[in-house]
């Protein structure tokens, strides 16, 4: 049951939402008192007033109770926030079982983060486009003594590849590339990579985003770890003074091999089609009609630092700040995206096919066109959540006929992950902010993997019995 509130900026409930108010279980003058608070802290500030009324200072928690918060401000003296709250978060949402499946892998989350040493985390459960659950724990800043909440912002490392795919995709449903051109009519830079399986004009756009074309994994192979070098390149010439010492390491299309460097190409395709810089064309073409507000690139914006999450290494016993921002240079095409969650559950909605408010799906990108990316095209292996393979810069993993995807990221000590099945319309997304470099660390990776079996293997299958349900078990 979805429930509205509007509360001017002395706390008054208005009478237009009285109506609706009536017959929910709240307890309506605690929470104005809240809303008032959020207010009267930030009364000329949108954002600020939005994570205050959110966090769980004031007792409300994104995810659980209020699953959204729209603010408007006619003037600088008035605010009125429309708050979307449900009585039961997953009632008439969730297969029976769920929340208890659910209840039990946060509790093994929460336990592994704890006993782990993680510095801050953030799990969540998308169903049907809402971010229906949120889990935070931790801290975003030691330094600050700031708590993760439902505002954090974390790094997406990896998972930006899909940004750059659907990019891509974009630019080939408007008839500007198809996705079997060669690579070097757009990178002509390339025919100078040693290539001894044949001609760089064999190198194709989709085997580049199916991590298929053979090139090396990482961009930069001659870094040793010094505190002097650059994280990654960060110009362009700098890559291209390496591709005459670059060299097609397999057969093209003959395997699947992760590869930094493939995206990175396919991000100059994205600049030299469109004339806009990457970060302009991906804000422009996929954030800004999602809703990604706080969705960036690299450096964070100044007004949104008090939310940025530091990273943080764990390395014989001592935990050591990475610092918040750093620069993915060159890499940014498949490496750059910073967003809170709630950010990246519009994203997972987009995804899911489901229509929020706010968003414009069509003028991202078809579902015809997005279903393509979820085919294979090359094998990978077997996994303990199902076979799996990748499609067009989105791993695919498969198991009883049933298909998930998603992708995961990890660059400094950020670690995360996003997966969905596009037929239960379920998906969830995790964040941490820590890894170990020894055994006195947490080893993220690992538990990343442990809570990802556990909801596609566990939680996910009650929503596919859901859908099987309700389309008469077609």
């Amino acid at each position: 049951m979805w429930i509205v509130l509007a509360v001017d900026g002395s706390g008054r409930k208005s009478q237009r939402y009285k109506k609706q108010i009536n017959g929910s279980s709240h307890d309506l003058p605690k929470l104005g008192s809240r809303v008032k608070s959020a207010c009267k802290d930030h009364p000329p500030d949108v954002e600020a007033a939005r994570a205050a009324f959110a966090s769980r200072r004031y007792g409300l928690k994104l995810g659980e109770n209020v699953t959204q918060v729209e603010i408007n401000m006619p003037h600088r003296f008035l605010a009125v926030l429309a708050v979307a709250l449900m009585v039961n978060p997953l009632s008439g949402q969730a297969p029976p079982g769920a929340d208890s499946v659910w209840t039990d892998i946060v509790s093994q989350w929460q336990t592994a983060v704890t006993e782990e040493g993680i510095v801050g985390a953030s799990l969540g459960l998308v169903v049907d486009g809402a971010l229906t659950k949120l889990e935070t724990r931790g801290s975003a800043n030691l330094s600050e003594g700031r708590p993760v909440d439902p505002s954090t912002i974390y790094h997406w490392a990896s998972i930006t590849k899909t940004f750059t795919a659907i990019g891509i995709m974009q630019l080939r449903d408007r008839g500007l590339l198809r996705l079997d051109d060669p690579i070097v009519k757009y990178v002509p830079e390339l025919r100078d990579v040693h290539n001894e399986y044949g001609s760089m004009e064999d190198i194709t756009i989709r085997q580049l985003m199916s991590h298929s074309a053979g090139f090396r994994a990482g961009t930069w192979p001659w870094g040793t770890g010094e505190d002097w070098q650059p994280h990654e390149p960060t110009e362009w010439s700098q890559l291209v003074a390496m591709i005459p010492y670059t060299q097609i390491e397999f057969e093209p299309g003959s395997k699947f091999s992760y590869s930094n460097p493939g995206i990175i190409f396919l991000g100059k395709v994205i600049e030299k089609l469109s004339g806009d810089v990457y970060e302009a064309y991906i804000d422009k073409n996929i954030f800004r009609p999602l809703g990604m507000r706080r969705a960036y690139f690299d450096m964070t914006p100044w007004g949104l630092l008090r939310f940025r999450s530091n990273h943080y290494f764990v390395e014989e016993g001592r935990v050591t700040p990475g610092g918040l921002d750093f620069n993915t240079g060159i890499t940014v095409a498949n490496g750059g995206l910073n967003a809170p969650v709630d950010d990246m559950a519009r994203y997972l909605a987009f995804l899911m096919g489901s229509r929020l408010d706010g968003s414009d799906y069509d003028a991202v990108l078809g579902r015809s066109s997005l279903t393509e990316m979820w085919k294979t095209v090359v094998p990978i292996g077997d996994t303990p959540w199902g076979a799996s393979s990748m499609g067009l810069s989105y791993f695919l993993y498969e198991k009883d006929g049933n298909q998930i995807v998603g992708h995961t990221g990890g660059q400094r000590g950020f670690i995360s992950f996003i997966y969905f099945d596009p037929i239960a319309n379920v998906g969830a997304i995790s964040a941490f902010n820590t890894l170990g470099l020894d055994d006195t660390g947490p080893d993220t990776r690992r538990m990343q993997g442990e809570i990802t079996e556990r909801l596609v293997n566990e939680l996910f299958p009650l929503f596919r019995d859901r859908a099987a349900a309700a389309s008469g078990g077609r």
